[in-house]
């Protein structure tokens, strides 16, 4: 099972940008956008919790479990 980032369709469906969502959350937008690539090993709590609180969603809307072939 993979672990996959469905931060890009959170943000579309909230109509934020990257960079707002950077400012909010207090990380940088390469962070950001390397969350959305899916290319990071692990987020923080605390991290996750305040992407969450600024697109008014839970976890699970921006994770996604997948099974591997």
């Amino acid at each position: 099972m993979e672990i996959t980032v469905t931060l890009d369709v959170m943000l579309a469906r909230r109509k934020m940008r990257s960079k707002e969502l950077a400012a909010i959350v207090g990380i940088t937008e390469q962070n950001i956008s390397l969350l959305k690539s899916g290319k990071v090993k692990g987020i923080r709590f605390e991290t996750l919790a305040k992407i969450c609180a600024a697109l008014d969603c839970q976890p699970g809307d921006i994770l996604e479990a997948r099974p591997t072939s």
